[in-house]
């Protein structure tokens, strides 16, 4: 049965990451010491440097020989079946948007359980559900995490692509508007700089680095050196807490605290409330916030979702409890 010193030590987690987005926020709001470019520079230190050592020091701790590749199979039919979902809206429906599928498929893949999930398991299950968990972030690491920033540079790919096509048309004389929009680039010209652009990503270096490095030591049974690991550790252990400094400035320099349109009554808040039982990860935002995919609401689901998940999660155990 889970009790208040399980809670508080879901609690104790979640804190550190609170005081790093009151700071965050602090800095711009209060104490006028960021701005924008700097927001951007923070994160972009957080993307290129810090997320990629952490990537690498999380996947190489895990043993891919003593993996529930049941478990994982079906983790990777349902996020399958999510993500063709998506795409089938993307490209069908009326309504439809690759932006917000990406988004969307961000917020199904790249959860929280690392801050949320592994503390509260501890408390409510046996070790092999923390086990498990454990087992699902290094498959978001080494997985979704790379399909989600290859939709997004595939996204911006296009995007480039057209806008220089439309540059173009406008120097020789052509109309814009009867050319504009119409052209789409062929798929050869995207994958290209879609290609281009990963090949200088170090996260897609550090997944494959990881889980090579993981077979190769759980199969012989060694490990890294101390010194080398506390090169990785001083890196990788500041992932979370810029990345809420990022989100704590990054929601300073909007007009609301959660920004959104409708605010707190809006679809903000009801996406924050139905994500909140498996909050999206920190990486969400970070990731977002890179390529320009609604960081405004995916900073304030995140938020949110931390804040509500515990509550959630709680009720849940009492009443399986109950029912059990």
């Amino acid at each position: 049965m889970i009790g208040w010193a399980d809670i508080y030590k879901v609690v104790e987690a979640m804190a550190p990451l609170y005081v790093a987005l009151g700071l965050g926020y602090g800095s711009v709001k209060w104490w006028h010491k960021l701005n924008a470019e700097h927001c951007d520079a923070i994160n972009r230190l957080n993307y290129f440097f810090v997320l990629p050592f952490f990537t690498f020091d999380f996947i190489s701790q895990v043993n891919p020989y003593k993996m529930n590749y049941l478990f994982i199979c079906g983790d990777f039919i349902a996020k399958a079946i999510i993500g063709f979902v998506l795409t089938l809206w993307a490209n069908f429906y009326s309504k439809g948007n690759f932006s917000w599928s990406i988004t969307s498929f961000s917020f199904c893949s790249l959860t929280n359980a690392l801050v949320m999930g592994i503390p509260v398991l501890h408390a409510m299950s046996p070790q092999v559900g923390v086990d498990l968990v454990i087992q699902s972030l290094a498959i978001q690491f080494l997985i979704w995490s790379i399909i989600i920033q290859f939709m997004m540079e595939l996204r911006n790919a296009k995007n480039e692509i057209m806008a220089c096509d439309d540059a173009n048309q406008d120097l020789e004389g052509h109309n814009n508007a009867t050319f504009s929009g119409t052209k789409t680039p062929s798929l050869g010209s995207v994958m290209k700089v879609v290609w281009t652009k990963l090949s200088r990503n170090p996260n897609f270096y550090a997944c494959f680095l990881g889980i090579m490095w993981s077979l190769i030591a759980d199969r012989w049974h060694f490990g890294l050196p101390n010194i080398v690991k506390e090169c990785i550790s001083i890196m990788s252990k500041a992932g979370s807490g810029i990345g809420m400094f990022t989100i704590g400035v990054f929601v300073a320099m909007q007009q609301k605290i959660l920004a959104g349109g409708t605010g707190l009554h809006g679809n903000v808040l009801r996406a924050a409330i139905l994500q909140a039982a498996l909050p999206p990860g920190i990486a969400s935002f970070v990731l977002a916030k890179e390529y320009g995919v609604h960081p405004e609401i995916v900073s304030a689901v995140v938020i949110i979702g931390i804040l509500v998940s515990l509550p959630i999660m709680i009720a849940y155990y009492a009443i399986s409890e109950l029912t059990h």
